[in-house]
């Protein structure tokens, strides 16, 4: 197959990344220079959505083209999850691998190992990984850098795992393990302490959900994540290059999801404490990556596409200074709410666009979701998508190099509690949800409320002015769409 007119991609996925956490997004207080060049060079997006306010759904989504209400376990995993991507579904990456491109992930997965049919062995290949869904290579971690196991996984084996300090994990309430350090039990080998959680195994001197035992020379270290994944991802830049092959890459960040332990080269580099420290480290990354790009001779036939899983929290279970050091910096910039949250700080995200074939540059207001990539992706490769691919991905193909100024119609994203959010032009609709309005845990507003909420996007961005009761006909129509949505053909 000729590809030789197809550019290369890569997308770098934050973790808990907010819309108002980037210089290029307003941030004062964190300078982002190397993402600061991407938004210059290239197109940012002002109304872009992760499909839900936590990671696992928003990970299924942006690699299936599937609202995440599809898969019934598209929850928040722990870290030895069965993968919950069916090997027979069509993905992202199998759809760049029939256009003739080598694929590649780096970084955080959190979509499950193994088929489920029997709990996980970490001793052992493991029988269901990225590579059996699309990526031809694959160096990730298997769940959140707060969740044990904390190892790598390349391919089917954990890396430097010795067979003589077998791995064992167990997510059960009780330790089941005598012999290991846990939080309770040993605090003096803290280095650092828990706000709420993260209160079973100590793993490198920080607790973590889950417990863990042996393989202590497979276990990472925390201050080397982001140069190790990042050393991966350019390997895979130069492998493809010397085979001559256009590439897909998945490079999953793991900043600014905590615990937070910047390299030492970070430590310090804001005012912030170590949430603004790993953003400028993320930065780095991304500059990195684009100066490897640039010797190769291939970032102008490279797009590059920057977005974040879901919106930001402080203080998410560590005791790392988050709130006292954040002063006057609004993680989610104007918008209201954050992570977990149905409010459009959980899932209105910064999307950062550079590519060989873009018109414009500057800013779009193109309302887009990231299941649009899927569908968008087919249209710049000429690729043909069955029925039953990538059922909710919208071709956004003319929004992305900034031929369309508006994008998709509608859009419904969901939170924690996989309430559901429309947003149609420019009204926001929050349907009725059980539960508190506050997580107190977490400080966060949740959006939740027995009441209709419609907001007018255009004069409130902050959803300050609930006008639900102003346009009554206005919500039955949004509400009658998530009915149908909701209800649509899940094969289809």
């Amino acid at each position: 197959m000729d590809t030789t007119n197809r550019c290369n991609v890569i997308i770098v996925y934050a973790d808990d990344l907010g819309f108002g956490d980037l210089s290029c997004y307003g941030s004062h207080r964190i300078h982002t220079p190397n993402l600061d060049r991407l938004c210059a060079e290239g197109l940012k997006f002002t109304d872009a959505y992760a499909a839900s306010a936590v990671c696992t759904p928003s990970r299924y989504s942006i690699l299936t083209g599937r609202y995440p209400f599809r898969n019934n376990r598209a929850h928040i995993l722990p870290g030895d999850a069965g993968c919950i991507i069916d090997p027979g579904l069509d993905t992202m990456p199998r759809l760049f691998q029939r256009a003739g491109y080598r694929t590649g992930i780096v970084g955080k997965w959190h979509l499950g190992l193994s088929d489920g049919s029997a709990p996980i062995d970490w001793n052992q290949e493991i029988n269901l990984t990225p590579i059996d869904l699309g990526f031809d290579e694959s160096f990730i971690f298997p769940a959140t850098a707060d969740r044990v196991p904390c190892v790598y996984v390349e391919g089917r084996s954990v890396v430097n795992l010795d067979p003589q300090d077998p791995i064992s994990v167990s997510y059960d309430w009780e330790c089941p393990f005598d012999d290991i350090p846990t939080y309770h039990k040993n605090p003096e080998l803290l280095k650092m302490k828990s706000s709420h959680g993260h209160d079973m195994s100590i793993v490198e001197g920080i607790g973590r959900i889950g417990y863990m035992r042996g393989g202590r020379k497979a276990i990472w270290k925390d201050e080397d994540l982001a140069e190790t994944f990042l050393d991966r991802a350019i390997r895979f830049l130069e492998d493809s290059h010397r085979q001559n092959q256009p590439f897909f890459l998945y490079y999953a960040v793991h900043q600014p999801h905590v615990p937070r332990v910047p390299s030492p080269r970070f430590r310090g580099a804001t005012a912030l404490g170590p949430r603004g420290d790993v953003i400028a480290e993320l930065d780095w990354c991304v500059g990195e990556l684009l100066k490897e790009l640039e010797k190769l001779g291939i970032l102008e036939d490279t797009m590059i596409i920057f977005s974040s899983d879901n919106g930001p929290v402080l203080d998410d279970g560590y005791e790392d200074r988050a709130y006292e050091l954040n002063g006057t910096h609004r993680a989610a910039g104007p918008l209201r709410g954050g992570k977990y949250s149905k409010f459009d700080g959980g899932t209105r995200i910064p999307f950062l666009v550079s590519c060989p074939k873009l018109v414009p540059r500057g800013v779009s207001h193109a309302l887009i979701g990231q299941m649009d990539l899927f569908a968008s992706f087919a249209h710049m490769l000429g690729m043909d998508l069955a029925p039953d691919s990538a059922v909710d991905s919208q071709d956004m193909y003319a929004a992305l190099i900034g031929e369309d100024p508006v994008g998709r119609e509608e859009l419904m994203v969901e939170d924690l509690t996989c309430g559901k959010m429309l947003r149609s032009g420019n009204w926001t609709y929050l349907s009725p949800s059980q539960g508190a309005p506050f997580m107190k845990e977490v400080r966060i507003e949740t959006g939740l409320s027995k009441d209709p909420q419609l907001y007018n996007m255009d004069y409130d961005i902050g959803q300050q002015t609930n006008v639900a009761y102003d346009y009554e006909n206005a919500v039955k129509e949004m509400e009658e769409r998530l009915r149908k949505i909701l209800e649509s053909d899940r094969t289809r």
